[in-house]
């Protein structure tokens, strides 16, 4: 059976459109380029200066000068171009890039962000995740549904805000939520979870679509 992670990032690989320009985040949404559809082609970019990045480097073969911007060794594809952060960041905050996923904290259902900083505990910086998703044309938060039992998607965020109301997606081992002017809209709960534990495990109150989806259906 996949691990939770693979199924998140599984699901969330069917949201992308061939040729979309994707940023993939620290952690679990890097796994998302594991799982495109055939067919799929996504452009990967990341914000330490590539656009074009591959796959991970497997170990052995690293080159040290092409990392990504956690640090993690990886390759590039052919048309691949690698510039200064400042041509990054205009790409971003020029509406360039499609889609960026990344990890969260907590989320609320006004769609606002918490996912940079837990006071009182050292971080090495906010990183570009303030940029990604007010510049990125859709925001898709891929993370387990809850830590150590703990709600992270909650009426209001309790954590230092990383932007407000920028979140449009949010996907889980549990289920696929959209947040709306209304709420957040479960439109799909995964095999194995019924509405009832996706309601239990999240603090902000659930709409459910009229058109709810199981695991398994077409999507």
């Amino acid at each position: 059976m996949a691990n939770l992670k693979e199924i998140i990032a599984a699901r969330v690989a069917k949201e992308l459109k061939d040729g979309d320009v994707v940023n993939l985040g620290i952690g679990l949404p890097t796994m998302v380029a594991n799982f495109l559809p055939e067919g799929v082609h996504i452009v990967l970019q990341s914000e330490n200066g590539i656009m074009g990045m591959g796959a991970a480097a497997e170990k052995g073969s690293e080159n040290v000068d092409v990392v990504n911007a956690g640090a993690q060794y990886v390759t590039v594809n052919p048309g691949a171009m690698f510039f200064d952060s400042a041509t990054s960041f205009g790409i971003i905050r020029g509406g360039h890039v499609d889609a960026t996923i990344l990890g969260a904290l907590e989320v609320d259902q006004h769609g606002n962000l918490a996912n940079w900083i837990v006071p009182g505990k050292m971080v090495p910086g906010m990183g570009g995740a303030m940029d990604l998703v007010v510049g990125a044309k859709k925001v898709i938060v891929a993370m387990q549904h809850t830590q150590k039992g703990v709600h992270k998607i909650l009426k209001e965020c309790r954590l230092p805000y990383t932007a407000v109301n920028v979140v449009d997606m949010i996907i889980t081992e549990m289920g696929v939520m959209e947040i709306t002017k209304d709420g957040i809209v479960l439109k799909e709960v995964n095999s194995g979870y019924t509405i009832e534990d996706v309601q239990n495990a999240t603090e902000a109150e659930l709409i459910v679509s009229p058109e709810l989806k199981e695991a398994g259906e077409a999507v």
